[in-house]
């Protein structure tokens, strides 16, 4: 039997441990109510606080970013250009504006109104229809035109004839598409019920997916249904889930004068016919739009950019560049034409001069292979001239680009400028700044420039243009 003494001692630490349980609770529920209201704290939603860039900031960063959407009637590659009903309208209206034109490739349309949110683009423009949710995340232009949307299926298997028969059916919808309340509307009908799959993929991913057989159903805007129907047999259209309503462009809810500007170019581009006649060129030219969609040289039909892409490769191995920008300049440059000429007798597909061909061991300026490694090893040549100022690669392709276009002893001289003035030299933003002013006597006239006056504004845009189009290949062609 325990002593006395055992008991009082056991019933003390027993009261002890107690004593230190309660302690350690109150700590943990003092620390840990802190540290749930912060980790809980409400996020705020993504359009209450838009970043404030309206007109003025664009054009004073002299270009402006668009999304689209990866499609026959929106955005792609085609020979070398890129093309669009889109594309077409957003090139125009950069140029009304005075700006050059950036483009954001994005299916996902929830995405899309994030990153417009964020300040990461300035126009969404998909042909969007105004509804009570979208208003909460941007406002709309005026009209571009209208659209109803029609059930996208297999004219083969079970065939839905009438909105009544996709009872029980599933049907798969790209994200933040406004077929998802259209369908939900369909529910008002009480004896109706099916389900609605959202994903990431784009309208015609997943008209494709239809087409396949992996997804059975899904919806699209009625114009872009019926360019798809003229390229597949197999495709039905004939449901519609939406009559005709009108649709726009997304911009910030805080960039009026954005706003005013786009909407004034909308009303001037349809009074002129403009407006009218691109949405002919796209929808209802169908054999047009069959053969560039569907040719090898389409980002959609296929994954070349033109017939020189294999002699391209090899010689973007010997550079060490991404053959797709090796295929931008050649675009620039020839548009993929061996016997190109211009006016000042530059030839073949890098339109080298009769001295340079000479120089790099040309022979014959319009056999593409020869022309195209004259090219090359004179790109080799500007590399190896500005390896050493310009260790970091991907500024360093700048440079190459400014001085295959304008002359490197040109670009020489602005670089020799930045480093005058106290900028870094080893950045193209702060070189091409002092390029572009080579046409004022003030900078062309300065003892450091060795090469004299020159329109450094054409060689700064000459290497946006391929930078640009190079961003397109890299996102609509695979490597």
């Amino acid at each position: 039997m325990p002593s006395k003494f055992a008991l009082i001692t056991n019933e003390c630490l027993f009261m002890k441990r107690i004593f230190q349980t309660i302690i350690l609770l109150n700590i943990l529920l003092v620390f840990g109510v802190q540290c749930t209201f912060f980790q809980k704290e409400k996020e705020i939603p993504f359009w209450e606080n838009p970043v404030t860039l309206d007109l003025d900031d664009i054009v004073k960063r002299g270009y402006i970013r668009a999304i689209v959407d990866n499609s026959s009637t929106s955005y792609y590659i085609y020979r070398g250009r890129r093309m669009g009903y889109e594309f077409e309208l957003l090139r125009n209206l950069a140029s009304h504006l005075g700006v050059r034109l950036h483009l954001i490739v994005k299916s996902d349309i929830e995405d899309a109104f994030i990153l417009l949110n964020k300040g990461q683009a300035d126009i969404i423009a998909m042909n969007l229809e105004q509804s009570e949710n979208r208003s909460l995340y941007a406002n709309f232009t005026l009209p571009l035109g209208e659209m109803s949307t029609v059930l996208v299926q297999r004219k083969t298997g079970p065939k839905v004839t009438h909105i009544q028969e996709l009872h029980g059916k599933t049907i798969h919808v790209p994200r933040g598409a406004i077929y998802k309340s259209q369908l939900c509307a369909l529910h008002q009908d009480s004896t109706l019920y099916f389900n609605v799959v959202e994903m990431r993929e784009g309208r015609e991913e997943l008209i494709a997916k239809v087409l396949s057989k992996e997804i059975d159903y899904t919806v699209a805007d009625k114009d872009l249904a019926m360019v798809n129907n003229t390229y597949y047999d197999d495709l039905d259209i004939s449901v519609e889930i939406s009559e005709k309503s009108p649709v726009g462009w997304a911009i910030r809810t805080n960039a009026p004068q954005l706003e005013v500007a786009i909407n004034d170019w909308v009303t001037k581009r349809t009074k002129s016919g403009y407006l009218a006649t691109l949405y002919s060129k796209y929808f209802l030219n169908s054999k047009n739009s069959y053969y560039r969609t569907n040719s090898a040289f389409s980002s959609l039909g296929g994954n070349l950019i033109s017939e020189y892409d294999e002699i391209i490769k090899k010689a973007a191995e010997t550079l060490g560049w991404d053959w797709r920008l090796l295929a931008s300049l050649v675009y620039k440059e020839s548009a993929f034409d061996p016997e190109a000429t211009s006016y000042a007798g530059a030839s073949g597909l890098l339109q080298l001069m009769p001295v340079t061909l000479e120089r790099f061991g040309v022979e014959n300026a319009n056999d593409p292979y020869q022309s195209l490694m004259g090219g090359v090893n004179f790109l080799r040549y500007l590399d190896k001239f500005w390896r050493e100022r310009i260790p970091e690669s991907n500024e360093r392709i700048k440079f190459i680009l400014a001085s295959y276009n304008i002359g490197h002893g040109h670009v020489e001289d602005a670089w020799r400028l930045t480093l005058k003035y106290g900028k870094n030299p080893q950045y193209w933003e702060n070189v091409s700044h002092f390029l572009k002013l080579k046409t004022d006597p003030e900078y062309y006239r300065d003892p450091v420039v060795k090469s004299g006056y020159a329109k450094g504004h054409i060689a700064v845009n000459y290497v946006d243009d391929i930078l640009i189009l190079y961003n397109s290949y890299r996102v609509l062609v695979e490597p």
